[in-house]
């Protein structure tokens, strides 16, 4: 796959140092750490002797290139072409956000939730309901408020005259794709009540365990202005999303792309009339799940995915960093991937490709990097930069 990255790009501030910017708060420095040998694999033909390099400590660091493992199998190629076709088919309708478009994907297949961050505008509410049309699977659409109530969401028992009895009247969480616009606008009791459908696919009610469908996936939006009279997330559900991706506004060729396809008559209100068809399906998403969980990762890489976790947890500007839950979801964003990009083994790259956008928001800041303008990005960012990176 040749989108772009679905995270944020290096911060100009962060110069040849690999220091996180902001003043007072570098980025935590790693010891050498041994990583073994590298992968077992062909044989790679003798070159000729080169003047070492001094290693640049930035994106532009060695990734692990020569790195070499198992090809997809006929059947995998095949599934990874249905995902390829499933993204072109959303870009008929979703302009410039490639990179969310991509982690999209990734979060579906990799069996996790997405945090879509954006101003009004930026095509998040269409974004999700054109996956849900070129995957021909069920979507729901809950606009948070600060009025809503929990089981508004999971369903609630009712009184049935006819039956002289209680019973079960759904809620929208049962559902494909939920879409959870504007989730900070409702109290923690109401966001809480996600949990347990994010974590378990399942809602309990009255006693009685009910499962959810499968694929079942929380898409939550929220807005980066106006946070009087919000709640915002704890970080306990924060670390429930395997991504936080954030919709820029477009560039100025993809807003004049916009506004064409608008006055051509594209009508974001009728996705089949703009030409949006199934391209994939539920089989698809499972028989891309059990590829990605095929995807090889070598004891190298491994190693090298805690230590940037781990480095984030020693940062002077964090106070709560990276948890081992947050490993094992970078772990899965890296295999699927990897898997996207047609390999059957992780890189380097693909860690630090991921990072940034599974990384970022279970970090907690320190008060005094919060006022000197470090972001949680920047640290992900001055974090990979100073960790060793296999070879």
């Amino acid at each position: 796959m040749t989108s772009p990255v679905p995270g944020p790009t290096p911060s100009p501030h962060h110069g040849s140092t690999g220091a996180a910017p902001g003043q007072g708060y570098p980025a935590p420095s790693t010891p050498p750490v041994s990583y073994g040998p590298p992968l077992t694999g062909p044989a790679q033909p003798t070159q000729p002797a080169q003047p070492a390099k001094a290693a640049p400590a930035s994106f532009a660091a060695p990734t692990g290139e020569g790195w070499s493992g198992r090809s997809l199998t006929t059947s995998e190629k095949s599934t990874q072409e249905a995902l390829l076709a499933l993204k072109s088919e959303i870009g008929k309708a979703v302009v410039g956000q490639d990179a969310a478009v991509t982690g999209l994907i990734v979060s579906l297949v990799a069996g996790g939730h997405t945090l879509l961050e954006g101003v009004p505008g930026v095509a998040k509410t269409l974004l999700v309901r054109t996956l849900a049309q070129a995957l021909d699977v069920e979507m729901a659409r809950i606009q948070f408020t600060p009025d809503l109530m929990p089981a508004d969401i999971t369903g609630s028992m009712i009184w049935d005259a006819g039956r002289s009895e209680f019973v079960f009247r759904p809620g929208p969480v049962f559902t494909n794709l939920l879409l959870a616009d504007e989730i900070n606008r409702t109290p923690p009791k109401t966001q809480s009540a996600l949990l347990e459908s994010m974590e378990e696919h399942t809602v309990s009610i009255d006693g009685a365990t009910r499962a959810l469908p499968e694929p079942f996936m929380v898409i939550a939006t929220q807005n980066p202005v106006e946070y009087e009279g919000t709640y915002p997330l704890p970080e306990a559900q924060l670390d429930r999303f395997l991504l936080k991706l954030e919709l820029p506004l477009p560039s100025r060729e993809a807003e004049i792309d916009i506004i064409a396809r608008h006055q051509a008559g594209f009508n974001p209100r009728s996705l089949t009339e703009a030409g949006i068809r199934p391209v994939a399906g539920a089989a698809d998403i499972h028989a891309a799940r059990e590829a990605a969980s095929r995807i090889e990762v070598a004891p190298a890489v491994m190693a090298y995915l805690v230590d940037v976790c781990r480095a984030t947890r020693t940062s002077p500007a964090v106070r709560l960093g990276v948890s081992p839950r947050g490993a094992t979801s970078l772990l899965r964003t890296a295999r699927v991937w990897a898997f996207l990009q047609g390999r059957g083994f992780v890189t380097p790259d693909d860690v630090k490709t991921m990072a940034p956008s599974t990384l970022a928001h279970r970090l907690g800041l320190r008060a005094e990097a919060n006022l000197e303008g470090i972001t949680a990005l920047n640290v992900i960012s001055g974090v990979l930069a100073a960790t060793p990176v296999p070879r």
